[in-house]
């Protein structure tokens, strides 16, 4: 991620096939990352999944079934706007427009099958947070999870509170990406935007709003924001007065099957096919891959790597509480997810192909899949947007040790990938140790573009992790556990939890090599130490 400030314009990718001839019920499709499959016809009504990530936005279609119609993908890229100072942000309504233009798009080329969508599923990235004035109109841009610019708020907040009572009743720590150091941040650089907030949102409601007239925060997003009782299921009422938040600049709760209806006239003129449908709060990105990975159960962890990276389970609400190293968010009344994330993932990997004259991240990959296992005499700290699990230190840098003249990009880009999978490793050590103390198994699911398009890194999670990782069918996860939610909340699936995972042949771990990993993840863990020693 470069430093200097600036939004480029997005583009756009579009993938649209017609049924091969040879009947109406059997046809073969390309899906957009390349592979040929021949389905059954599918079943209405569908659901619109929309997937905001932190790099594109995308529009899907789903059939009431859960599957992907594979012909219909409209994706649009976007920058965010970046300075050395740690900002990571995104204008608001410009975002909004890319989702709009994804959706037209969508139904433009669905053709007969935009009559019978019966509904509009979202998943958004977690953790953002925009003010809104009174007429709803945005006093700043979003401030994404990246965004690390609150760090300096964090002792302030630990004077404050008690980090770890208030761990175990929101689940989450103090740290730049949470809207606690946030607002901090806010009051002390920006009170003309604390002053004239009305609302406190995330992107997902303020899309909503610009679409709908008004929105319900989910209890995935809001319990990612750092002021939530997760317990309670309520905003923090003690943070929130510390904090000088009213209750009415909190939007209002709802849980993920609480749906809006009704377009506002320029866009009920745009999408007739919308107009009336109900559309879903937004859900965290993390918690729908859950979902949509086939990862809903207790027996199947998520694995996902996309811009940054995590692991998490699915556990009952309240039967768990988190490690200080750990989180805990909700998916829905129901289902709350335990795990970690790390900061980096796609970002830090296709950081170091362009800061070191490597090919794009997918071409780069030949050059590295045959170099040994820690043959570099690397060890690197990946924290390019700084580290979130397991120690929380929002101003942490990438470091990178060992360098020598005969390094090459090629062993970088190699020491990078592994270093990846150390701070994967901690987090999973950390996890298993809170969720299966006695070693039960249980089965490692993985989507993400990043992991799924990276035949190298999967093959070194799985050495050092030591467990068989199983790559999920699904390429767009997230969007996908949207809309399954979408189809338990109107009847259509009795449990969204029960459907079948589809996944491919798994990456199997080799003990000569895991062994050889875990050693050099011990040897990070030091220099991590040396450097933060509290």
């Amino acid at each position: 991620m470069a430093a200097g400030a600036g939004v480029s314009p997005a583009q756009t990718s579009f993938f649209f096939s017609r049924p091969a001839a040879g009947g109406p019920r059997e046809y073969q499709l390309t899906m957009l990352y390349g592979e040929k499959v021949t389905m059954t016809e599918l079943k209405s009504p569908y659901i619109l999944g929309l997937d905001v990530g932190t790099s594109s936005t995308r529009a899907l279609l789903f059939d009431a079934n859960g599957t992907t119609v594979p012909d219909l993908v409209s994706q649009r890229t976007y920058k965010l706007t970046t300075t050395s100072q740690g900002e990571v942000s995104v204008d608001a309504d410009m975002l909004v427009d890319e989702v709009a233009h994804t959706i037209s798009d969508i139904l433009q080329a669905a053709g007969p099958r935009a009559q019978q969508i019966g509904g509009v599923a979202l998943d958004t990235f977690w953790h953002s947070l925009l003010g809104v004035d009174a007429s709803g109109k945005p006093l700043m841009p979003v401030m994404t999870w990246e965004d690390t610019r609150a760090h300096s708020m964090i002792a302030e907040l630990r004077r404050r509170f008690d980090e770890e009572s208030l761990h175990a009743r929101t689940g989450v720590r103090f740290h730049a990406s949470y809207w606690p150091a946030k607002l901090l941040w806010l009051g002390k650089n920006a009170p003309d935007v604390l002053h004239h907030t009305a609302q406190w949102l995330s992107f997902g409601e303020y899309l909503h709003r610009k679409l709908l007239g008004h929105s319900v925060c989910s209890l995935s997003m809001a319990s990612a924001t750092g002021i939530f009782n997760t317990a309670r299921q309520q905003w923090d009422s003690e943070l929130q007065q510390e904090l000088g938040i009213r209750a009415d600049q909190l939007p209002p709760l709802g849980d993920a099957r609480d749906s809006i209806r009704g377009l506002q006239p320029e866009y009920a003129q745009l999408w007739p096919q919308l107009r009336d449908v109900p559309w879903f709060p937004a859900l965290g990105d993390g918690a729908a891959a859950c979902i949509g990975s086939g990862s809903a159960t207790p027996a199947n962890w998520s694995l996902t790597i996309g811009t940054s990276s995590a692991i998490r389970a699915v556990v009952e609400p309240g039967q768990v509480t988190p490690p200080l190293g750990l989180w805990q968010y909700l998916i829905d009344a129901k289902r709350a997810v335990i795990g970690g994330a790390l900061s980096e993932g796609g970002n830090m990997l296709n950081w170091i192909c362009d800061a070191f004259k490597l090919p794009p991240l997918k071409e780069a990959e030949p050059q590295i899949a045959d170099l040994p296992p820690d043959g570099h005499g690397l060890t690197i700290l990946p924290f390019i947007s700084g580290e979130r699990s397991l120690g929380w230190h929002s101003n942490a840098h990438m470091t990178i040790t060992g360098i020598n003249s005969g390094t090459t990009p090629g062993e970088l880009l190699r020491a990078g990938t592994e270093a990846l999978a150390y701070q994967l490793y901690a987090v999973y050590q950390q996890l298993a140790a809170t969720l299966h103390p006695e070693g039960d198994q249980h089965k490692l699911i993985g989507s993400g573009g990043a992991l799924l398009s990276s035949e190298v890194l999967r093959g070194i999670i799985s050495d050092t992790l030591g467990i068989e990782l199983y790559p999920s069918l699904d390429h767009e996860a997230s969007a996908r556990g949207a809309a399954l939610l979408a189809l338990e909340a109107l009847d259509l699936i009795p449990d969204a939890a029960k459907v079948a995972p589809s996944l491919l042949a798994p990456a199997t771990p080799n003990d000569q090599r895991g062994a050889i990993y875990r050693q050099a993840a011990e040897r990070q863990r030091q220099l991590y130490q040396r450097l933060f020693p509290e």
